[in-house]
């Protein structure tokens, strides 16, 4: 009576280890094909929570500006000096 049951349980082992590797791959399953993309997702879903604070694209722009007037202005002073 041992042998019999012995026969068939690896036959159901078998069975059940497969849908149980099934089951584990999905749940590691991701649906990001790198972590490029997963990161790009996260960082819009934490700007539309406002994690990151205001967008500061006039303060940058200002400050472009001003660089770009202070390099000008060098160079019309080192012009000046030398002609």
């Amino acid at each position: 009576m041992v042998s019999r049951f012995r026969n068939s349980a690896p036959e159901a082992d078998t069975v059940s280890l497969e849908h149980y590797a099934e089951r584990a791959g999905a749940a590691w399953a991701c649906s990001y094909s790198t972590s490029a993309e997963y990161d790009a997702a996260l960082i819009a879903e934490r700007r539309a929570a406002g994690v990151y604070g205001p967008r500061r694209a006039r303060r940058q722009l200002f400050m472009t500006l001003a660089g770009v007037a202070a390099g000008v202005g060098t160079v019309a002073l080192l012009i000046a000096a030398f002609t």
